[in-house]
């Protein structure tokens, strides 16, 4: 027997996946992506795995069609190695091509630059060095300047030739990768032994080249593509088209799906062509590469600060999945603000496992329209947190109605009333000092971003509110270990460790103990704002809304949100209780005139290899520096690192500098 609820599911999946196809392939039209297609396919193919019985003639799925090394030494590259700008939409594209197209003008009148198209590989970068036609050296890219060495591990790949086919000296550029099935044996392989698996062949690429056994990177059956000619002994060709085939000649695999545009429209086509086509390759492909083809025409253009004039990534559309929303809860914030949260059938986009999404706000939720039990296009476009993109409203269940929003939360305490903030699209707990609140402002006072407080995690801070050991923050520096004691999952030597870690954070900076207090609308950057221009507690308590608007990054609703804080007597009393019991310690005064970066304002986006962001943060303040959540006109440099976000964007509609983790190390230097 059939549940009839399944039945009426594998129903509008069939029906939905067919319309899909027939847009796709007859009308030449796409409503949604070919990756939410798949996640809708994979769904009802999976049902039909569960009840054979089900499938139906016309089914989509019926179709048919050395030795170890102590360590890695460093390399001093002999051509610095140059990442590439990005373009994401088809407009960037054609951008791109009216630059090129003016900075030649001056240089070669009206000229028509023609340009080679090459799929860009989601691997690991590497250079390989030639001297009289041997392999002396492969290197990691590192931070442009500076890689690894790693010639060992190379050596293992029989795509890479230990000899050329003429003896010349030639720096090469490459990608190596690892193909889908290889990384799902290596995976069952890894499960085995009870390893953790790969999260996608990028990853495994990278791990197996970094391994300091080179018989480890020998078993797993790695590749490379040959894509660009650093340097040679040789008179290079006069065209991109031309190099593709000089490294062929030489013994260099190169990727055949390359093509010849004369022009940026011909690009264009090339790029959606391979938009989708691209997810059937056995690599990853993240994108195309579009490179002026004529040689003089890129000698001319020459290389930014960061990248090449003559060449531009223009990326795929981010990765996008199906699933189903099985709820939607409110959170409640540290400052009583309610944020509406899906709850989602587990699914994977672009490498990781989500259960979660958040739907921002109330207006975000009717913009949307989603409701409890439609299926949703999740999207994982650069920032770490995924999001509902849109509902397939065809899959909506029968009787389904609009999400309410409540008047009452019980979270927020008491009658569990709440109210919408004045001139913003939140909502938030009238009660102000609910548990859900108190436990949630406990979590922050002790997170690492404010007192920093090691081995104190949130089922503690639970168990300690709801026990009554403490009700304000500073009964937290009164805890003994025998309080401790008292809670579950502590014996004496973790209860010695978390009363050791208290006692170490009675001194805290005026900044981070400024994050911990839960003011509205006051976050790391502000903190620091406060901390610096008012230096301690009792000058900041005084503050007035018009001293506090003059400071450059304070507006009048942040002035208006502290100076309310500090006029409640509690805050009062409790900032006097932590003064009894912290050692609250000034900002260090300023140096910013001593340090080029001294008043330059920088973003950061996406997550950096080399270091953490609160790292990076410290580095730029360090050297005078200004760090700021959002990029506006004022912004100096934006930093990506991979998977960046909007804030990308942003900065390209304002002209602001983007900064690659390479650019950014460099310029710290």
């Amino acid at each position: 027997m059939i549940p009839e609820k399944i039945s009426e599911r594998y129903i509008k999946l069939k029906g939905t996946i067919n319309h899909h196809r027939r847009l796709y392939h007859v009308y030449d039209k796409e409503e949604i992506s070919q990756a939410a297609l798949d996640s809708l396919k994979h769904e009802l193919t999976d049902i039909e795995k569960k009840y054979p019985e089900i499938i139906a003639p016309d089914s989509p799925s019926q179709r048919v069609a050395g030795k170890p090394l102590p360590g890695f030494v460093k390399v001093r590259h002999k051509v610095p190695q140059w990442s590439f700008n990005d373009a994401f939409t088809k407009e960037e594209a054609q951008e791109f091509d009216a630059r090129v197209k003016r900075f030649l003008r001056s240089s070669f009148g009206d000229v028509r630059p023609t340009y080679v198209c090459e799929l860009k590989i989601d691997g690991l970068k590497v250079v390989l060095d030639y001297e009289k036609g041997f392999l002396k050296t492969a290197a990691t890219r590192g931070d442009g300047l500076v890689g690894e060495d790693v010639t060992a591990n190379i050596r293992t790949i029989e795509s890479v030739p230990l000899s050329l086919t003429r003896p010349i000296d030639v720096v090469v550029e490459g990608e190596v990768w690892m193909s889908t099935a290889s990384l799902d044996a290596l995976n069952r392989a890894r499960k085995k032994a009870d390893e953790a698996p790969f999260a996608n062949p990028r990853n495994a690429a990278a791990g197996s080249i970094r391994q300091l056994d080179p018989s480890i990177a020998a078993a797993r059956n790695l590749d490379v593509f040959i894509y660009d000619v650093a340097h040679t002994s040789e008179e290079l060709p006069e065209t991109q088209v031309e190099e593709l085939l000089y490294m062929r000649e030489l013994g260099f695999k190169i990727n055949r799906h390359y093509e010849h545009a004369p022009n940026i429209e011909k690009a264009v086509a090339f790029w959606e062509k391979w938009k989708e086509k691209g997810r059937k390759e056995e690599y990853w492909v993240d994108g195309i590469v579009i490179k002026v083809n004529e040689r003089k025409y890129q000698e001319a253009l020459g290389f930014t600060g960061k990248a090449p004039r003559f060449a531009i990534a223009f990326k795929f559309p981010a990765e996008q999945v199906t699933t189903i929303v099985e709820n939607i809860v409110l959170q409640v914030g540290r400052t009583g603000v309610l944020t509406p949260v899906a709850h989602m059938k587990p699914v994977s986009v672009a490498g990781t496992t989500v259960s979660r999404a958040t739907l921002h706000n109330e207006d975000e939720i009717k913009r949307l329209d989603v409701r409890i039990g439609d299926t949703v296009i999740l999207q994982k476009a650069g920032d770490v947190i995924p999001d509902v993109v849109s509902v397939i409203k065809d899959l909506r269940p029968k009787n389904s109605k609009p999400y309410q929003w409540p008047r009452r939360v019980p979270e927020c305490g008491g009658s569990g009333e709440i109210e919408r903030v004045p001139g913003e699209a939140a909502w938030r707990c009238v009660n102000k000092n609910s548990f859900a609140i108190v436990r949630r402002r406990f979590h922050n006072f002790v997170g690492k971003h404010a007192l920093d407080i090691e081995g104190f995690g949130p089922r503690t801070i639970d168990q300690l509110l709801e026990k009554g050991l403490v009700q304000h923050y500073d009964e937290l520096f009164t805890l003994t270990e025998g309080d401790l004691l008292s809670l579950e999952g502590f014996a004496d030597i973790s209860a010695k460790k978390l009363v050791a870690s208290i006692q170490k954070a009675r001194r805290v900076p005026l900044a981070r103990l400024l994050v911990g207090l839960s003011i509205s609308q006051v976050g790391e950057e502000t903190a620091i704002l406060l901390a610096n221009e008012f230096r301690t507690m009792d000058a900041l308590t005084k503050a007035t809304e018009e001293k506090l608007t003059v400071i450059d990054g304070i507006g009048p609703i942040v002035a208006r949100s502290i100076v309310q804080w500090f006029s409640e007597k509690r805050h009062r009393d409790l900032v006097t209780r932590l003064k009894k019991v912290l050692m609250i310690e000034s900002p260090p005064r300023e140096t910013k005139k001593k340090s080029p970066l001294a008043d330059r304002i920088f973003v950061l986006t996406g997550t950096l290899k080399s270091m953490s962001r609160d790292e990076a943060k410290e580095r730029l303040r360090s050297l005078g520096a200004d760090v700021s959540s959002s990029v506006s006109k004022q912004t100096s440099y934006v930093v990506t690192g991979e998977n960046p976000g909007s804030k990308i964007e942003r900065a390209r509609e304002l002209g602001v500098p983007v900064l690659s983790e390479p650019a950014f190390l460099k310029l710290l230097k």
